[in-house]
């Protein structure tokens, strides 16, 4: 995706939040006949006050078009994130928008738990990490963000999903991965 697109991508989550505060539609048509916007992709929009996360939510795989997708996400980034109270009309000025278009995940296929210290790559794959009923997802900013090594990068994603930080070397884990396209208000 070019530039042009993100840029289209962040005004639609901007929009899709300014329109939750005033009941308005939003007019997709000019979503919707981009040719880049109508593919099922997973996505997740991030919004971030003083530098700091104020939500982040998104979906894997997209089960919408990605105009869709986008539209959701950012709006329950800003009302629905469990970890932050509901956004207020007087913040949205002062949040910025990031959206991140994911490519499918990949089950990284390992023989022993210590390969994935050789095949995760910081700053280019995000994770998801699954053991049973648990599972967590780190996009591949975050690591990238924090100056994480690869093996803070997996104990910090089993906390995500409620596990010891040493379970990425459990019996039974699985662990994927995937890139993202990440697009940023400036």
């Amino acid at each position: 995706m070019d530039e042009r697109v993100g840029t289209l991508l962040i005004r639609l989550a901007r929009q899709a939040i300014e329109t939750a505060f005033t009941k308005r539609e939003i007019d997709l048509s000019q979503y919707k006949t981009e040719k880049q916007l109508a593919g099922r992709l997973g996505v997740f929009v991030t919004l971030t006050k003083d530098e700091e996360l104020r939500g982040c939510i998104g979906f894997v795989e997209g089960e919408l078009p990605l105009y869709g997708g986008v539209v959701h996400a950012a709006r329950a980034a800003a009302f629905d994130d469990p970890r932050f109270p509901s956004l207020e009309p007087e913040e949205l000025g002062e949040v910025r928008v990031e959206v991140s278009v994911l490519t499918p995940p990949k089950r990284i296929k390992v023989r022993n738990p210590e390969e994935y210290l050789g095949k995760v790559r910081v700053g280019r794959d995000g994770l998801i990490i699954r053991k049973g009923f648990y599972s967590g997802l780190l996009l591949p900013q975050v690591p990238a963000e924090y100056g994480w090594s690869v093996e803070t990068y997996l104990e910090h994603l089993c906390l995500k999903a409620g596990l010891e930080p040493k379970a990425w070397k459990e019996k039974g884990v699985e662990i994927e991965a995937f890139q993202a396209e990440i697009f940023s208000e400036k």
